[in-house]
């Protein structure tokens, strides 16, 4: 069982830095958060690769140069309040939890939060809110936030979690753009939202509601 010290997770770390990632704060959740753990079993030997790999549930883990990327991009510090849409595996819940003051994460599979809950205690992450629901909704009872996270492409700009950030908050979101997905940066200034494109991706689509089973 690799762990936060594993020579992969180093390597790792170096490879993103070589791709461009330079936020120091950031480089280092990603190496003291062991990917291994959030994977599969059947793909553990390639826990440490820069690529996305397939959870259940029809899901992914996300390639940890994107990871880091939108992390980069969200700009967090320990003083911030950080709603993200889509736990999936819990590692990208994980690596904001150890920038940011609190994450409050939704998903609408019950058996990837219960996974990701469990993943959660082992690393000691006590600053996680979790929630099964429609992450498009967001989470009103505990808006506004600083930041906003969202792990799957919304079919528009996402007006309802863009409601939800603070003045000078940030959300970070996948968006469908025809046959494309863009990622886009979002900061709230008063009742007006700057936007700026960050590049092409490729995600998981944004579905309404809570799942009904799994």
């Amino acid at each position: 069982m690799a762990d936060a010290h594993d020579p992969r997770s180093i390597q790792l770390v170096m490879a993103l830095r070589r791709a461009g990632i330079t936020d120091k704060a950031v480089l280092s959740a990603m190496e003291r958060t062991p990917r291994n753990v959030f994977v599969a079993e059947g793909f553990l030997d390639q826990a440490y690769e820069n690529r996305p790999l397939p959870i259940d549930c029809g899901q992914t883990i996300s390639q940890p140069y994107i990871v880091a990327m939108m992390t980069e991009a969200l700009k967090v510090d320990d003083r911030c309040k950080v709603l993200e849409i889509g736990t999936g595996s819990g590692y990208q819940a994980a690596i904001l939890a150890r920038l940011s003051r609190r994450v409050y994460t939704i998903e609408r599979y019950r058996t990837l939060m219960k996974a990701a809950e469990e993943r959660f205690a082992a690393q000691r992450l006590t600053n996680i809110v979790t929630r099964i629901g429609d992450g498009s909704k967001g989470w009103p009872e505990q808006a506004p936030f600083d930041r906003i996270m969202v792990t799957a492409a919304a079919p528009e700009r996402p007006e309802t979690l863009l409601d939800q950030l603070k003045d000078g908050g940030i959300c970070v979101a996948p968006v469908q753009n025809g046959p494309v997905q863009t990622l886009m940066r979002y900061q709230r200034d008063g009742d007006a939202v700057q936007e700026t494109t960050l590049g092409d991706v490729r995600f998981v689509p944004l579905v309404a509601g809570a799942a009904k089973a799994l």
